[in-house]
C-alpha cells in the first residue's frame, strides 16, 4: 500500500512539472482588488476547460496551464465587462494582471465556458460537468467528485465539516429534505448545478435575528429537458450465489414542473443492496422545522424498538423491499403542499461469534463465548403531509402530522459458553404521530413573533420470549437467577415471558419575540413549556408445561414482579438572549429560568419533586473572513430520564440482563463546551475545518449492577462522580490541480464512573485515529482513490486495560473507456490487532463492468461481482461499560450479478 502512495504522489509530481504557473491580480479602474472574479483557461487545441481561478481577497488568480500552448484567457466579475484575450504559453512561468472595466450595456454577457464554481453571497454554486469524469451514475458519485464535500461514513453528506441536513431538487424539498435517498437515487444525468445555501433558514423572517451558520442545504438544479417530464431509470437484474439465485428489480421515476413534482423509489432485491436501512427510517423526517434554540432541558421518552443482531449491511441473506412515493405542489404563490409515503420490509439471516471478557478480573465474572444465529423480520411504514402558507413576507404558517408504524419480529438461536442453550424471541408493534404547527408574524420592522409547538404520541408493545435447557437433577449457570426470579425449576425449560407497554404523550410549544435594536443587535424573549406523560405497564411470566402462564414472586426487589407506573414531567420556561455584532464578532448570551415539576405513583406511592433551575448559554463566532470562521459555545442543560428507570418492578431486558428502576431518581446536569474552526479557500482549494467538544455530567444517572456468572441485574441512582467526554476531530483538504490530497484526524477521551459488585471504579477510553487520503479527478483517464485509516483504542476498565490497533488500507479506481464502457471496483483491507501480539484481518473487494453506447444511450448494461474473494466475515473489537469483546459478523458469499439499465 505504501508502494501504491508512493507512486500516486510521484504522478502528482510529474504532472505538476510538466505544467507553468499563471497568476496575478484582478482589479477595477481605480485598482481596487475584485475578491472572487472568475478567471477561464479554455484550450484552443481541444476546446475543454483547462484551467480556472477565483481571486482571494487580494484579487489574486493563479491558472496551471500546460508548457507550449494557446489558451484563451477569459475574466468576468459581476456588473463589470467581460476581458478576453488569447495567451501563450512557452517554458517558463508567467505574470499578468488584468484590469475590468464597469459595464453599463443591458445586454448579457456571453461566456464561452461555464465557471466550476460561482459564489454568490453566502451560495457556492457547483457545475456538475466540471467535475464529472463520465463514470458517475447517482448524485453521490457527483458529490464526491466536489471540493469541500464529503459522504462520510453514515451516507450523510458533509459541507465544510457541516452535516447537510436537507436536500431540494430545483428549490422543492426531495422526501422532506432527506439526503441520502437523494443521494443514493436520483441520476447523475439530471444534475446540472450542485447549490450549496450556507446559513440556511426555512423561515425568511427570522434569517436575521437568528445563528444559522450551522444550517447547510443543498439544491439540486436539474439540466434543461429533465422539467415537465419524467427522467430516471429502471434497473432489473438477476445473479447466482453459492446459496441463493438472487433478482433485482429498481424502479427510479421522477417528475419536476414549476408547479408540481412526482417522485417513486422502488427497491426488490436479496442481493443486499439496501437503499434505507431500519436505522435510517427511523430517523426519517429532517429538515428544519424543529424549534429554532434548544431550551436547555432534555427528557428521554426511551427506545423499545428491537436491538437486531446485525446491521442490514453485514448479513448472510438480506431480503430488501422498498416502496417510496413523494409529492409536492404548489397551486398558488402563497400556498405549499408536500408529502412523502414509505413502506420498507426486510427480512435477514445473520450469524456472529463474540469472545467477552468482563472488564474487571477481580470480581470473578467469567469470560464467555458466544455464537447467535438470527432471522429477523421489519415492516416499517411512514407517511408525511406537510403544508406552508405564505401570503406575505410578513406571516408564514406550516403545518406537518408524520405518522410510524411498525412490526419487527427477530428469533434468535444464542449459545453461551456459561449458560448453554437460549432461544430468543421478540416482538415489538408500535406506533407514533408526530405534529408540528409553528406560525411567524412580522408586526414591523422591529418586531417578529414566532409561535412553534410539536406534539407526540407514541405506543411502544415490545414482547420478550426466552427458553433456556434446564435439567432439573443437576446445577444449571441459571439456576440461582431462575430461583431468585421465583420461577418453577422442576421443569426441564425455563420459558420466560414478559409484556411491556409504554405510552408517550408530549406537548413542546414555545412563543418567542424578537426586537431588532437597530442593525447590529437584537433581543430575543422566549416563553415556553413541556408537558409530558408516560404510562409503563410490564409483567413477568413463566410458561407451564400444559401451555398456562405462572406468575413468579422474586425473591428479591421486595417481590415486585409487574410494573404499573405513570410519570407526568412538566417544564415552563422563561429564556432571554441579546445577539450583537462587532465587526467580525457575533456573540449572542442568553440563559433561561425554568420550573420543573415531576411526579410519578407506582405501588400505592407518588414521588414529587418541584424545583427552579437557572441554565446560562452563550455563543461567541468570529468571522474571519467570508470564508473563515470560529465559532465557540458554551450551554448548561437538564437531562431527565424516562419512565423505564423509574420503575421500581422487574423487567427482562433479555434473559442475561434484568434491570429495576429507582422511583426518586433526580434529574442530571451537563456542562457542554465545543468550538469550531471553517475555512474554505476558494483561491488554492484548501478546505480546513475543527472541532472539539467537551462535556461534564454531574448526577448522571448510573446503574449498580451485580453479576451472577454473567448474569446482571441493575438498578439505577445518581452517581456523585463527575463522567466527562472530550471529541475532537479535524479535516485539511487540498486540491493540486487534478490531485486532491486530505487528511483526517480524530481523537476521542471518554470517563465513566460505574458500580459493580457494590465496588466503584473508573472507566476510562482513548481513541485516536488518522485517515490520510489522496485521489484524482481526471477527464480522460482512469482516477484512483486511496486511503489508509490507523486507529488505536485505549481502555482502562478496573484492573483489566486493552488496547486495539486497526490498520485499513483501501482503494478505488475507476475509469471510463472508448467513452462507452465504465470500469469500477474497490477494495479494502482491515487487519485488528489485539494489543497482546495477536491480530484478525479481512478483505472486502468488489468490481463493476458496464456498458452504454455513449453517454446519451438509454440502454446500459452492467456486470457486478461482489466479495470477488469469498470472504466468510468481518471482525471487530469494542469495549462498553462492563466488558471488551471480539465478534465476527458473517457475510453474504461471493456471488455474480448481471442488470439492464433502462434510462428514460
Amino acid at each position: 500500500m505504501k508502494k501504491i502512495f508512493c507512486v500516486a504522489f510521484l504522478l502528482a509530481a510529474t504532472i505538476s512539472y510538466a505544467q507553468i504557473q499563471v497568476e496575478g491580480f484582478v482589479r477595477d479602474s481605480l485598482k481596487n482588488p475584485l475578491e472572487l472574479a472568475n478567471v477561464v483557461a479554455i484550450n484552443q487545441e481541444t476546446s475543454g476547460l483547462e484551467s480556472y481561478g477565483i481571486t482571494n481577497e487580494q484579487g489574486k488568480y493563479k491558472l496551471e496551464l500546460g508548457k507550449n500552448g494557446t489558451y484563451k484567457i477569459q475574466v468576468s466579475y459581476i456588473g463589470m465587462k467581460t476581458f478576453e484575450e488569447i495567451l501563450s504559453t512557452k517554458e517558463s512561468d508567467i505574470t499578468k494582471d488584468y484590469t475590468l472595466k464597469e459595464d453599463n450595456s443591458l445586454d448579457a454577457v456571453e461566456l464561452i465556458y461555464e465557471m466550476p464554481v460561482v459564489v454568490r453571497g453566502d451560495t457556492l454554486i457547483y457545475n456538475a460537468d466540471s467535475f464529472n469524469t463520465g463514470t458517475e451514475r447517482k448524485l453521490e458519485d457527483v458529490l464526491k467528485n466536489l471540493p469541500g464535500v464529503e459522504i462520510n461514513e453514515n451516507g450523510q453528506i458533509e459541507v465544510e465539516g457541516k452535516v447537510v441536513n436537507k436536500l431540494m431538487v430545483n428549490g422543492k424539498d426531495f422526501f422532506d429534505g432527506d439526503t441520502k435517498l437523494a443521494t443514493k437515487n436520483i441520476p447523475s444525468k439530471a444534475v446540472d448545478k450542485v447549490q450549496v445555501l450556507r446559513n440556511y433558514s426555512e423561515v425568511g423572517q427570522l434569517s436575521g435575528v437568528t445563528n444559522n451558520q450551522d444550517n447547510v442545504a443543498l439544491n439540486i438544479k436539474l439540466k434543461e429537458g429533465k422539467e415537465n417530464f419524467w427522467f430516471g431509470n429502471v434497473t432489473a437484474g438477476a445473479g447466482a450465489s453459492p446459496d441463493n439465485e438472487l433478482y433485482l428489480l429498481q424502479p427510479k421515476l421522477f417528475y419536476y414542473s414549476p408547479k408540481y413534482s412526482l417522485n417513486f423509489i422502488g427497491d426488490l432485491n436479496n442481493t443486499g443492496e439496501v437503499a434505507l436501512t431500519r436505522r435510517d427510517i427511523r430517523g426519517f423526517g429532517g429538515g428544519f422545522r424543529s424549534p429554532s434554540r434548544s431550551s436547555g432541558t432534555s427528557i428521554n421518552l426511551g427506545d423499545n424498538s428491537l436491538n437486531f443482531l446485525t446491521s442490514q449491511d453485514d448479513a448472510l441473506e438480506i431480503e430488501n423491499k422498498l416502496a417510496t412515493g413523494n409529492f409536492s405542489y404548489s397551486p398558488s404563490q402563497a400556498l405549499d403542499l408536500s408529502g412523502f409515503v414509505i413502506f420498507n420490509s426486510s427480512r435477514i439471516l445473520s450469524k456472529e461469534t463474540s469472545f467477552v471478557r468482563y472488564t474487571d478480573t477481580d470480581l470473578g465474572i467469567p469470560d464467555e463465548f458466544t455464537e447467535q444465529s438470527s432471522k429477523e423480520r421489519s415492516n416499517q411504514g411512514l407517511m408525511k403531509l406537510s403544508a406552508s402558507y405564505k401570503p406575505n413576507f410578513n406571516n408564514q404558517l406550516d403545518y406537518d402530522v408524520l405518522g410510524r408504524i411498525s412490526d419487527d419480529v427477530q428469533n434468535q438461536s444464542i449459545f453461551s459458553s456459561v449458560i448453554g442453550n437460549t432461544d430468543q424471541l421478540d416482538e415489538v408493534s408500535p406506533y407514533s404521530i408526530n405534529q408540528n404547527i409553528n406560525y411567524y408574524y412580522t408586526l414591523n420592522e422591529t418586531n417578529i413573533f414566532a409561535f412553534e409547538a410539536q406534539h407526540l404520541l407514541k405506543n411502544e408493545d415490545p414482547f420478550y420470549n426466552a427458553i433456556l435447557v434446564n435439567d432439573p437433577n443437576d446445577e444449571d449457570p441459571f439456576d440461582t437467577t431462575a430461583e431468585a426470579l421465583g420461577l418453577d425449576t422442576s421443569l426441564t425449560n425455563y420459558n420466560l415471558g414478559q409484556n411491556r407497554r409504554i405510552k408517550s404523550n408530549q406537548l413542546d410549544a414555545k412563543l418567542d419575540y424578537y426586537n431588532i435594536l437597530n442593525a447590529k443587535s437584537n433581543l430575543n424573549l422566549t416563553l415556553g413549556t413541556i408537558l409530558s406523560r408516560q404510562e409503563f405497564n410490564s409483567n413477568i411470566f413463566q410458561f407451564l408445561n400444559d401451555g398456562s402462564q405462572f406468575d413468579p414472586t422474586p425473591t428479591f426487589n421486595e417481590g415486585r414482579n409487574t410494573n404499573d407506573i405513570e410519570y407526568n414531567f412538566s417544564d415552563i420556561y422563561l429564556g432571554a438572549h441579546y445577539r450583537f455584532k462587532n465587526g467580525k464578532f457575533t456573540v449572542t448570551p442568553g440563559f433561561s429560568l425554568h420550573a420543573y415539576g415531576n411526579k410519578n405513583s407506582q405501588f400505592g406511592e407518588t414521588f414529587e419533586d418541584n424545583f427552579f433551575r437557572f441554565l446560562p448559554d452563550f455563543e461567541t463566532r468570529i468571522q474571519f473572513k467570508k470564508n473563515e470562521s470560529l465559532t465557540l459555545r458554551y450551554d448548561m442543560s437538564n437531562q431527565f430520564t424516562d419512565v423505564t428507570r423509574l420503575a421500581q418492578g422487574l423487567v427482562l431486558n433479555n434473559y442475561n440482563s434484568i434491570q429495576f428502576g429507582e422511583p426518586d431518581l433526580q434529574n442530571a446536569l451537563s456542562h457542554n463546551v465545543s468550538l469550531f474552526y471553517s475555512s474554505f479557500n476558494l483561491f488554492n482549494y484548501t478546505n480546513v475545518f475543527a472541532r472539539a467538544a467537551y462535556s461534564n455530567n454531574v448526577d448522571q444517572v448510573r446503574s449498580l449492577t451485580n453479576f451472577e456468572n454473567v448474569i446482571r441485574t441493575s438498578t439505577f441512582f445518581n452517581s456523585n462522580f463527575a463522567d466527562e467526554n472530550v471529541n475532537v476531530f479535524g479535516r485539511v483538504q487540498r486540491t493540486f490541480g487534478k490531485i486532491r490530497a486530505s487528511m483526517n484526524a480524530s481523537f476521542n477521551y471518554s470517563k465513566i464512573n460505574q458500580f459493580i459488585q457494590g465496588q466503584q471504579s473508573l472507566n476510562e477510553g482513548y481513541t485516536q485515529t488518522y485517515t490520510p487520503g489522496v485521489s484524482t479527478n481526471y477527464k480522460e483517464a482512469p482516477n484512483v482513490t486511496l486511503t489508509y485509516r490507523y486507529s488505536v483504542t485505549n481502555n482502562n476498565q478496573g484492573s483489566r486495560k486493552t488496547k486495539f490497533i486497526t490498520n485499513a488500507p483501501a482503494v478505488e479506481f475507476d475509469a471510463y473507456i472508448w467513452k462507452s464502457i465504465t470500469f469500477r471496483t474497490n477494495y479494502s483491507y482491515t487487519n485488528q490487532n489485539n494489543g497482546d501480539g495477536e491480530s484478525q484481518s479481512f478483505q472486502n473487494w468488489d468490481a463493476t463492468l458496464a456498458y452504454r453506447k455513449d453517454r446519451d444511450a438509454k440502454l446500459e448494461y452492467e456486470i457486478k461481482a461482489t466479495n470477488i474473494l469469498d470472504i466468510d466475515s468481518k471482525v471487530r473489537n469494542s469495549a462498553n461499560n462492563f466488558s471488551v469483546f471480539t465478534s465476527e459478523t458473517f457475510i453474504q458469499p461471493r456471488f455474480l450479478t448481471v442488470k439492464l439499465i433502462y434510462t428514460l
